[in-house]
Protein backbone atom coordinates (compact mmCIF):
# COMPACT_ATOMS: atom_id res chain seq x y z
CA UNK A 1 0.00 0.00 0.00
CA UNK A 2 0.65 3.66 -0.59
CA UNK A 3 1.60 5.41 3.32
CA UNK A 4 1.90 8.31 3.89
CA UNK A 5 3.32 9.26 7.53
CA UNK A 6 3.49 12.67 9.52
CA UNK A 7 5.90 12.80 12.56
CA UNK A 8 7.82 9.60 10.63
CA UNK A 9 11.08 11.27 12.02
CA UNK A 10 10.71 11.01 15.35
CA UNK A 11 11.67 7.93 18.16
CA UNK A 12 8.41 6.04 17.47
CA UNK A 13 7.67 7.24 13.95
CA UNK A 14 11.00 5.98 12.63
CA UNK A 15 10.68 2.90 14.09
CA UNK A 16 7.68 2.11 12.20
CA UNK A 17 8.89 3.90 8.81
CA UNK A 18 11.49 0.83 9.02
CA UNK A 19 8.73 -1.59 9.71
CA UNK A 20 6.67 -0.72 6.81
CA UNK A 21 9.41 -0.85 4.16
CA UNK A 22 10.39 -3.98 5.88
CA UNK A 23 7.05 -5.21 4.89
CA UNK A 24 7.16 -4.29 1.58
CA UNK A 25 4.85 -0.92 1.71
CA UNK A 26 5.88 2.41 -0.36
CA UNK A 27 6.45 5.22 2.51
CA UNK A 28 6.08 9.12 2.18
CA UNK A 29 7.09 10.81 5.26
CA UNK A 30 6.41 14.43 5.65
CA UNK A 31 9.45 16.43 6.79
CA UNK A 32 9.62 20.41 8.13
CA UNK A 33 13.01 20.89 5.96
CA UNK A 34 15.00 19.07 3.02
CA UNK A 35 17.75 18.39 6.15
CA UNK A 36 15.85 16.26 7.45
CA UNK A 37 15.69 13.40 4.65
CA UNK A 38 19.18 12.19 5.42
CA UNK A 39 17.63 10.69 8.66
CA UNK A 40 15.05 8.29 6.84
CA UNK A 41 16.14 4.64 6.06
CA UNK A 42 16.53 3.60 2.26
CA UNK A 43 13.68 3.23 0.84
CA UNK A 44 11.30 5.77 1.93
CA UNK A 45 10.27 8.68 -0.13
CA UNK A 46 9.43 12.56 1.51
CA UNK A 47 7.41 15.41 1.13
CA UNK A 48 8.50 19.21 2.84
CA UNK A 49 6.29 21.07 4.65
CA UNK A 50 5.09 22.26 7.89
CA UNK A 51 1.97 19.65 9.32
CA UNK A 52 0.44 22.70 11.44
CA UNK A 53 0.33 25.16 8.81
CA UNK A 54 -1.59 24.21 5.57
CA UNK A 55 0.08 24.25 2.33
CA UNK A 56 1.01 22.01 -1.09
CA UNK A 57 1.42 18.66 1.32
CA UNK A 58 -2.32 18.74 1.71
CA UNK A 59 -2.54 17.90 -1.83
CA UNK A 60 -0.91 14.53 -2.31
CA UNK A 61 -2.85 12.90 0.56
CA UNK A 62 -5.06 12.04 -2.00
CA UNK A 63 -2.65 9.58 -3.67
CA UNK A 64 -2.42 7.36 -0.31
CA UNK A 65 -4.38 4.32 0.86
CA UNK A 66 -3.04 5.31 4.39
CA UNK A 67 -2.74 8.29 6.43
CA UNK A 68 -0.73 7.76 9.85
CA UNK A 69 -0.09 11.02 12.68
CA UNK A 70 2.57 10.63 14.95
CA UNK A 71 3.25 14.28 15.35
CA UNK A 72 3.12 16.04 18.52
CA UNK A 73 5.38 17.75 20.69
CA UNK A 74 7.20 15.87 23.63
CA UNK A 75 5.51 16.20 26.67
CA UNK A 76 8.35 15.86 28.96
CA UNK A 77 8.53 19.73 29.11
CA UNK A 78 7.85 22.13 31.99
CA UNK A 79 3.78 22.58 31.41
CA UNK A 80 3.91 26.36 30.96
CA UNK A 81 1.09 28.35 29.33
CA UNK A 82 3.42 28.60 26.38
CA UNK A 83 4.28 24.71 26.50
CA UNK A 84 0.48 23.92 26.98
CA UNK A 85 -0.43 25.54 23.72
CA UNK A 86 2.57 24.05 22.11
CA UNK A 87 1.79 20.38 23.40
CA UNK A 88 -2.29 20.75 22.09
CA UNK A 89 -1.42 23.07 18.73
CA UNK A 90 0.85 20.39 17.63
CA UNK A 91 -1.72 17.80 17.96
CA UNK A 92 -4.90 18.97 17.75
CA UNK A 93 -3.78 21.93 14.37
CA UNK A 94 -2.00 18.75 12.79
CA UNK A 95 -5.46 16.95 12.70
CA UNK A 96 -7.19 19.05 11.52
CA UNK A 97 -4.98 19.59 8.48
CA UNK A 98 -4.63 16.29 7.80
CA UNK A 99 -8.60 16.10 8.31
CA UNK A 100 -9.42 19.28 6.17
CA UNK A 101 -7.38 17.55 3.36
CA UNK A 102 -9.18 13.99 3.53
CA UNK A 103 -12.28 15.79 3.25
CA UNK A 104 -11.76 18.25 0.70
CA UNK A 105 -11.05 15.28 -1.67
CA UNK A 106 -14.40 14.15 -0.80
CA UNK A 107 -15.61 10.57 -0.72
CA UNK A 108 -13.13 8.71 -3.46
CA UNK A 109 -11.93 6.20 -2.52
CA UNK A 110 -11.18 4.06 0.49
CA UNK A 111 -8.72 5.50 2.46
CA UNK A 112 -7.60 4.81 6.38
CA UNK A 113 -6.09 7.38 8.96
CA UNK A 114 -4.41 6.29 12.02
CA UNK A 115 -4.26 9.35 14.34
CA UNK A 116 -2.17 8.55 17.14
CA UNK A 117 -3.94 9.20 21.00
CA UNK A 118 -2.48 8.52 24.53
CA UNK A 119 -3.92 6.73 27.59
CA UNK A 120 -3.98 9.46 29.20
CA UNK A 121 -7.27 9.72 27.74
CA UNK A 122 -8.81 8.31 30.53
CA UNK A 123 -7.16 10.42 32.95
CA UNK A 124 -5.72 8.93 36.85
CA UNK A 125 -8.16 6.00 37.32
CA UNK A 126 -7.07 4.51 40.16
CA UNK A 127 -7.19 0.63 40.03
CA UNK A 128 -9.98 0.30 37.63
CA UNK A 129 -9.45 -1.30 34.21
CA UNK A 130 -10.05 1.12 31.19
CA UNK A 131 -11.06 -0.11 27.83
CA UNK A 132 -11.88 1.59 25.30
CA UNK A 133 -15.61 2.23 26.11
CA UNK A 134 -14.35 3.57 29.58
CA UNK A 135 -15.09 7.51 30.21
CA UNK A 136 -12.33 10.12 29.50
CA UNK A 137 -10.72 12.11 32.73
CA UNK A 138 -10.44 15.44 33.41
CA UNK A 139 -6.81 16.72 33.99
CA UNK A 140 -4.79 18.43 31.17
CA UNK A 141 -3.72 15.48 29.39
CA UNK A 142 -7.24 14.26 29.01
CA UNK A 143 -8.87 17.24 27.60
CA UNK A 144 -6.43 16.95 25.16
CA UNK A 145 -7.24 13.59 24.03
CA UNK A 146 -10.62 14.09 23.82
CA UNK A 147 -10.10 17.05 21.10
CA UNK A 148 -7.61 14.99 19.43
CA UNK A 149 -9.49 12.21 18.91
CA UNK A 150 -12.72 13.90 17.98
CA UNK A 151 -10.57 16.60 15.30
CA UNK A 152 -9.58 12.92 13.48
CA UNK A 153 -13.12 11.79 14.03
CA UNK A 154 -13.97 14.46 11.19
CA UNK A 155 -12.86 12.43 8.83
CA UNK A 156 -15.71 9.69 8.82
CA UNK A 157 -17.49 12.72 7.76
CA UNK A 158 -15.95 12.04 4.14
CA UNK A 159 -15.83 7.68 4.31
CA UNK A 160 -12.43 7.48 5.74
CA UNK A 161 -11.93 5.05 7.72
CA UNK A 162 -10.76 6.28 11.57
CA UNK A 163 -7.95 4.28 13.58
CA UNK A 164 -7.38 6.01 16.68
CA UNK A 165 -4.90 3.88 19.05
CA UNK A 166 -4.33 5.17 22.45
CA UNK A 167 -0.69 4.55 23.07
CA UNK A 168 0.73 3.74 26.20
CA UNK A 169 4.58 4.19 26.99
CA UNK A 170 6.18 3.31 24.56
CA UNK A 171 9.56 0.73 25.67
CA UNK A 172 12.32 1.28 22.63
CA UNK A 173 15.66 1.30 22.80
CA UNK A 174 17.32 4.64 21.98
CA UNK A 175 14.12 6.88 22.79
CA UNK A 176 11.62 7.74 24.78
CA UNK A 177 11.50 6.84 28.42
CA UNK A 178 13.23 4.07 28.98
CA UNK A 179 16.20 6.44 27.32
CA UNK A 180 15.97 8.86 29.99
CA UNK A 181 15.73 6.47 33.21
CA UNK A 182 18.75 3.93 31.88
CA UNK A 183 21.46 6.13 32.92
CA UNK A 184 19.73 6.80 36.66
CA UNK A 185 19.21 2.76 37.22
CA UNK A 186 22.69 2.25 35.66
CA UNK A 187 24.03 4.17 38.27
CA UNK A 188 21.93 2.43 41.01
CA UNK A 189 20.05 5.17 41.64
CA UNK A 190 16.57 4.05 40.40
CA UNK A 191 13.43 3.81 42.81
CA UNK A 192 9.88 3.63 42.85
CA UNK A 193 8.70 7.33 42.41
CA UNK A 194 6.00 8.41 45.22
CA UNK A 195 4.56 5.70 47.19
CA UNK A 196 4.83 2.92 43.90
CA UNK A 197 1.29 1.50 43.72
CA UNK A 198 0.38 3.73 40.56
CA UNK A 199 -0.15 1.55 37.40
CA UNK A 200 2.21 1.97 34.60
CA UNK A 201 0.60 0.66 30.88
CA UNK A 202 3.86 0.16 28.48
CA UNK A 203 3.84 -1.52 25.52
CA UNK A 204 7.50 -2.64 23.51
CA UNK A 205 7.92 -0.41 20.13
CA UNK A 206 8.20 -3.79 18.08
CA UNK A 207 4.97 -4.26 18.99
CA UNK A 208 3.40 -1.27 18.70
CA UNK A 209 4.88 -1.59 14.84
CA UNK A 210 3.27 -4.84 14.37
CA UNK A 211 -0.03 -3.30 15.98
CA UNK A 212 -0.23 -0.67 13.42
CA UNK A 213 0.24 -2.93 10.59
CA UNK A 214 -1.76 -5.41 12.19
CA UNK A 215 -4.27 -2.56 11.84
CA UNK A 216 -3.23 -1.59 7.90
CA UNK A 217 -4.09 -5.28 7.26
CA UNK A 218 -7.78 -5.33 9.15
CA UNK A 219 -10.04 -2.96 8.11
CA UNK A 220 -13.16 -3.88 9.96
CA UNK A 221 -11.20 -2.41 12.73
CA UNK A 222 -12.03 1.47 13.24
CA UNK A 223 -12.33 3.98 16.22
CA UNK A 224 -10.74 4.35 19.37
CA UNK A 225 -8.06 1.22 21.04
CA UNK A 226 -5.64 0.59 23.73
CA UNK A 227 -2.10 0.41 22.31
CA UNK A 228 -0.99 -1.55 25.39
CA UNK A 229 0.84 -4.97 26.54
CA UNK A 230 -1.61 -7.55 28.64
CA UNK A 231 0.48 -7.11 31.36
CA UNK A 232 -0.18 -3.71 33.23
CA UNK A 233 2.56 -3.55 36.40
CA UNK A 234 2.59 -0.86 39.33
CA UNK A 235 5.54 1.51 39.18
CA UNK A 236 7.54 -0.07 41.65
CA UNK A 237 7.60 -3.63 39.83
CA UNK A 238 8.09 -1.44 37.34
CA UNK A 239 11.39 -0.40 39.15
CA UNK A 240 12.08 -3.52 40.56
CA UNK A 241 12.11 -5.58 37.23
CA UNK A 242 14.11 -2.63 35.66
CA UNK A 243 17.04 -2.86 38.35
CA UNK A 244 16.85 -6.62 38.17
CA UNK A 245 17.65 -6.77 33.96
CA UNK A 246 20.64 -4.59 35.09
CA UNK A 247 21.68 -6.35 38.16
CA UNK A 248 21.59 -3.00 39.92
CA UNK A 249 19.59 -1.77 43.43
CA UNK A 250 16.76 -0.04 43.23
CA UNK A 251 16.06 0.64 46.83
CA UNK A 252 15.56 4.07 47.50
CA UNK A 253 11.92 5.56 46.23
CA UNK A 254 11.78 9.04 44.95
CA UNK A 255 9.85 11.63 47.41
CA UNK A 256 6.49 12.89 45.35
CA UNK A 257 6.67 16.42 47.04
CA UNK A 258 10.72 16.04 45.15
CA UNK A 259 9.25 15.36 42.06
CA UNK A 260 5.89 17.41 41.78
CA UNK A 261 9.26 20.17 42.74
CA UNK A 262 11.29 19.65 40.32
CA UNK A 263 8.52 18.56 37.51
CA UNK A 264 5.45 21.04 38.50
CA UNK A 265 2.52 19.63 36.90
CA UNK A 266 4.29 17.41 34.76
CA UNK A 267 5.05 15.60 38.19
CA UNK A 268 1.12 13.63 37.81
CA UNK A 269 2.01 11.69 34.73
CA UNK A 270 4.74 9.75 37.15
CA UNK A 271 2.54 9.86 40.32
CA UNK A 272 -0.41 8.83 39.16
CA UNK A 273 -1.46 6.04 36.60
CA UNK A 274 -4.08 4.32 34.71
CA UNK A 275 -4.56 0.32 34.56
CA UNK A 276 -5.37 -0.62 30.71
CA UNK A 277 -5.97 -3.34 28.41
CA UNK A 278 -5.74 -3.75 24.78
CA UNK A 279 -9.47 -5.11 24.34
CA UNK A 280 -9.65 -4.49 20.97
CA UNK A 281 -6.74 -6.01 19.77
CA UNK A 282 -6.94 -9.01 21.61
CA UNK A 283 -10.59 -9.52 20.75
CA UNK A 284 -9.25 -9.55 16.39
CA UNK A 285 -6.43 -11.76 16.86
CA UNK A 286 -3.60 -9.54 17.71
CA UNK A 287 -0.28 -11.88 19.53
CA UNK A 288 1.88 -9.59 21.32
CA UNK A 289 5.27 -10.86 21.03
CA UNK A 290 6.28 -9.02 24.43
CA UNK A 291 3.35 -9.17 26.25
CA UNK A 292 5.54 -9.77 29.78
CA UNK A 293 7.72 -6.68 31.03
CA UNK A 294 10.46 -9.21 32.13
CA UNK A 295 10.78 -10.36 28.62
CA UNK A 296 10.07 -6.67 27.11
CA UNK A 297 13.54 -5.30 29.32
CA UNK A 298 15.47 -8.25 28.45
CA UNK A 299 15.40 -7.59 24.83
CA UNK A 300 16.01 -3.94 25.42
CA UNK A 301 18.53 -3.65 28.26
CA UNK A 302 19.50 -7.40 28.83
Amino acid sequence: MKIFIVGGTGFVGSYVVKELLGAGHQVTVLVRSSSKVSILPPGADHLVGNPMVAGDWQNAISDFDVIINFAGANIFCRWTAENKKLLYDSRIRTTGNIVDALKKQGKGKQQTLINTSAVGYYGFCGDETMFKDAPPGSDFLASICVDWEKEAGRASEAGVRVVTPRFATVLGKGGGALAKMLPVFRLGLGGPLGHGRQWFPWIHIHDLSRAILFLIEHNEISGPMNFSAPQTVRNREFTKILAKTLHRPAILPVPAFLIKLVLGELSSVFLEGCKVRPDVLTRHGFAFQFDGLESALTDLVG
